[in-house]
């Protein structure tokens, strides 16, 4: 006798691991797995590492501001390699680099005597690994998956790998850094990146999606500036993205010192604050994979970006444990369920021969935007305190909000044709048919 709960039970698994069945992203998901657990172990040991030698909240947004400010300088240039040029021996060469430098700093760490100036260059160098590693992975996924439809489950199941990656890895390094010092966790990511190196040597991604988004002749980065702002969609996506990074991601670089002085903890609650957040946005990027079609996600936007500032604003006046790890849970939700959704949004409806660029200027607003944001951040918790400012970025991503919200209805009416051409509105239309005969038959 079958089991209709099971059946269906079924069904939901392999809706939400379809983008599985590629061989290609298969490789690249378990090599970044790994790789990830040890760039949030980094994360984590880096910031504490800032705050032990300084104790200064503004040298820990000058040490952000480092590492994220190249995105921004140097995004006339990474989107156009990322079109030009082999998408996958760009990122065998970020990650080698990547690898370098935290060798360097666990070095450092570990046989020297590490001062704020090397902390920061160090950033730096990874800041401009980054910034042409981003624009390129984030159009190396289109290469990975053959049917557009599975894109919106590729992205998503790669949000899933990236906050699972967060929800272990600064729980690792709370343990590592109480235990032996910051110095491991670094050497630590250090081996991670071999993982991911060979995941990347044993890719082979198909000619035929390899064509056109590396012609020689694709064009400049200013004809991807106009494009991206001239389609509605993507111009008011990537300042939504602006803003929320801007005003809301600054909170990150203010956990050390939310931790010890307001918790009055030390790294295993920042490890274990930290996790906490990866646990709420891993829920958030599994409720996105299991999403059968991208059509209409714009939609919901304005609902992800309203529970990531009302999570801002009531964490900042949290000084009980427990409370501030649901809370900033449900911030993360938040923020990774619209980060996730705007990146589907942006990569279902841009042209093939401009992904790179777009992707650049999604990079710029996302992790661009970001070291302005933690030097304000920094500063303002100098002078009104760390519990005020993250409230004040609280409310600032709730305005930003209301702002998308009053545009809403002019992106989804730019949208729709791209979506009809694509046939995804179909696929849509079929899905809620379905679900609707299912409701029937119960």
């Amino acid at each position: 006798m079958n089991d209709p709960g099971r059946h269906s039970r079924a069904s939901t698994l392999d809706l939400t691991l379809r983008a599985f069945k590629y061989r290609n992203y298969r490789l690249f998901f378990g090599g970044q797995c790994i790789s990830l657990v040890g760039t949030w172990m980094q994360m984590v040991a880096l910031s504490w590492l800032v705050y032990r030698l300084t104790g200064s909240t503004v040298l820990l947004g000058v040490t952000g501001f480092a590492n994220q400010i190249p995105s921004l300088l140097l995004a006339p240039f990474t989107g156009v390699a990322a079109d030009r040029f082999d998408r996958r021996k760009i990122l065998l060469f970020t990650q080698a680099l990547a690898m370098t430098q935290a060798l360097a700093l666990a070095l450092l760490v570990l046989y020297g005597s590490p001062q704020i100036w090397q902390i920061i260059s160090l950033a730096v160098m990874l800041g401009v690994v980054n910034a042409f590693d981003m624009p390129a992975r984030q159009a190396f996924v289109i290469e990975l998956v053959e049917k557009k439809e599975d894109l919106p489950n590729a992205i998503a199941l790669n949000s899933s790998m990236f906050n699972s990656a967060r929800l272990v890895g600064p729980s690792i390094a709370g343990l590592l850094i109480a235990a032996f010092g910051e110095g491991i966790c670094f050497l630590l990511n250090a081996l991670s990146y071999l993982v991911v190196i060979a995941a990347l040597l044993a890719i082979r991604p198909p000619r035929s999606r390899r064509g056109a988004a590396q012609k020689k002749d694709a064009g400049g980065f200013i004809e991807g500036l106009w494009y991206a702002f001239s389609y509605a969609p993507i111009r008011y996506i990537i300042m939504m993205m602006a803003a929320g990074s801007l005003l809301g991601m600054p909170y990150t670089v203010l956990m050390p010192a939310y931790v010890k002085e307001i918790l009055h903890g030390g790294p295993e609650t920042l490890g274990f604050l930290m996790a906490s957040a990866g646990c709420g946005a891993l829920l958030g990027a599994l409720r996105l994979a299991g999403r059968r079609y991208p059509a209409g996600l714009e939609r919901g936007i304005p609902l992800f970006t309203g529970i990531f500032g009302c999570g801002l604003l009531a964490f900042s006046f949290s000084t009980v444990f427990a409370l501030s790890a649901v809370l900033i849970a449900a911030a993360s939700f938040g923020m990774i369920s619209f980060m996730a959704s705007a990146n589907t949004v942006v990569q279902t409806l841009v042209d093939d021969d401009k992904r790179g660029r777009v992707m650049s200027l999604y990079g710029v607003a996302f992790m661009g935007m970001a070291p302005f944001g933690s030097l304000l951040a920094g500063w303002a918790a100098s002078r009104l305190g760390v519990a005020y400012t993250i409230a004040l970025s609280g409310a600032l991503v709730l305005a930003a909000t209301a702002f998308f919200i009053s545009r809403l209805d002019r992106i989804t009416a730019h949208a729709a044709p791209v979506y009809s051409r694509l046939g995804l509105l179909e696929i849509a239309a079929e899905d809620i048919r379905e679900a609707s005969d299912a409701g029937r038959t119960l």
